[in-house]
Formats: C-alpha cells, structure tokens, sequence
C-alpha cells in the first residue's frame, strides 16, 4: 500500500502536505501511511483512496503497471434513440461523467437534469451539434465548447447533415442534505 500511495501523490504533483490535507488528515499520518510503518484504521484508508481518487482495493493492492488499456467495447454503452452514449471512463469517479455522444443525421435527446448546481461542459468533435438549456440554444462546430447548469432541462440535437459526434463532461454537484 505504501508503493501505491506514494506513487498516487507523486503522479498528481502533490507534496505529502497538500495529499494531508486534501484527505483530511495530519502530515505525519500521511508520510506513515506511505512509508508503510501505520497501521490504518478503515476510515483512514478510506479518506486516502478518496483524497487520491481511488478505490480502497486498488490503493492496497498490487502495484499496477502504468497504464491499462480498455477495449472500447469493455466500456459502457448504451442507446437513447438515434444517439450512442459511450462513457469514456472505465471506473467511476465520484461526480464525474465522461460520455462520447454520436447522433445519427436528424438524431435528438434530452438530457437528465442532474443535482442543482451540476456544471456540464459539451464539446463538438464531428458534425454539428445544437444545445438547448435554460430557454437558450448553441450550435456548436467541431472544436466548439458550451458550459451550461446542467441542473436544468437540457437537449441535444445533430443539426447538421452528416453524424455528429459530441462529448459531454458533467461535473456533478453533491446532494444536498
């Protein structure tokens, strides 16, 4: 575990100090947990894992290499209508969606409207892609980005000739109590 956390930290740039402090925790017990003289209990290991974006299981055990490679087809796929959604992350991430969307020619969807304060971030890849949120609307050409509250009623259209190709990254708010 000491490897894997260490590794962690160093792979986001992060000093033993701001990794503490991100998981709530002193430096000492952070710099033990990496030198691997603690004994953890479960709720510091699990403040680790979330401080480093990680499960509790990949943070203790083996080393991974350092890459994976995810067949497309071992990722989430699913159809609403004439659009493919493909998420793009392989593992979830506490309040982060990743999706690939591609829209046949005249292919619409609606979107879910997520927790109030969600940002949604669209960009266009391929084609032409028309947004609608919040009584607003964009068309956006390859390369285009539209930030949006994603907390409201949202839809998708290709509003071009050809397939369109879009990806959505939604960052969603926590749940309020």
């Amino acid at each position: 575990m000491a490897a894997n956390l260490r590794l962690l930290r160093e792979g986001r740039r992060m000093t033993q100090a701001q990794a503490a402090r991100l998981a709530g925790m002193p430096r000492p017990t952070w710099a033990s947990l990496e030198s691997g003289s603690a004994n953890p209990t479960l709720d510091v290991l699990s403040k680790a894992a979330a401080a480093m974006q990680v499960s509790i299981e990949e943070l203790i055990g083996p080393p991974r290499s350092s890459g994976t490679h995810i067949p497309a087809r071992a990722l989430r796929t699913r159809r609403r209508g004439n659009v493919r959604v493909r998420s793009l992350l392989p593992e979830k991430i506490p309040g982060l969606e990743v999706e690939r969307l591609e829209f046949s020619v005249g292919a619409h969807m609606a979107g879910v409207p997520h927790t109030p304060g969600t940002r949604e971030y669209l960009t266009c890849e391929h084609g032409r892609v028309q947004l609608a949120a919040s009584g607003e609307s964009w068309v956006l050409d390859p390369g285009d980005v539209v930030i949006f509250r994603g907390d409201q009623r949202h839809s998708y259209r290709n509003a071009g000739r050809v397939a369109a190709v879009a990806y959505s990254v939604v960052m969603l708010a926590p749940p309020t109590a």
